[in-house]
């Protein structure tokens, strides 16, 4: 299978990079290709300009160039995977500019929908899994994220996995890592 995976991190050498190493690993070992859409090294705007705004009234618009590019990168993929670090109870803005402007009506959603087999979103976060619970932040990220743009785009199997507490040490570290590996060789 081939997953295009979305990485959106200010640095490719934190641990949201190590977290898209060893996913991508995982995927390998598992026999999958992985495309790897870098956007801050890429230099993807985020910012929404009219060309690329939602035209409610022609669902076969053409979007800017830099659009098409991104939709052909994801049309030549069969699954979908995102990896990003927990901002504000979502993903940073880099990402969400990507979705806004990629993932369009008449697309990803409207007359046609995305026909991936399957989207997987990992965030990593500095909180616990149960301060996350206690105040409903999982619940309501994976609604929004999950369900509410990959399912709303057609992609039936879609999961939001957050990696808690990346700040508490080596050895959580370590069971991150080998979670987000384990992530790549089981999910698709």
């Amino acid at each position: 299978m081939r997953v295009l995976v979305v990485f959106d991190h200010p640095r490719r050498d934190s641990f949201c990079g190590a977290v898209l190493d060893q996913f991508c690993e995982g995927l390998q070992a598992a026999g999958h290709q992985a495309e790897v859409a870098d956007l801050r090294r890429e230099g993807f705007d985020p910012r929404l300009p009219l060309v690329d705004e939602p035209d409610w009234n022609d669902s076969h618009k053409v979007y800017s160039a830099e659009v098409l590019t991104e939709q052909e990168r994801v049309a030549r993929n069969d699954a979908l995977a995102f990896i990003f670090p927990v901002w504000w109870w979502s993903m940073p803005a880099t990402l969400k500019g990507w979705i806004d402007r990629v993932f369009n009506n008449g697309w990803a959603y409207g007359e046609r929908k995305l026909p991936h087999q399957a989207a997987l979103l990992i965030g990593t976060a500095s909180n616990s899994a149960e301060d996350f619970r206690k105040r409903g932040y999982d619940t309501a990220m994976k609604t929004q994220l999950a369900l509410g743009i990959m399912g709303y785009c057609g992609i039936e199997k879609h999961e939001l996995v957050l990696l808690h507490d990346v700040m508490s040490g080596e050895g959580q570290r370590k069971a991150l890592l080998a979670r987000a590996r384990k992530l790549g060789f089981t999910y698709f």
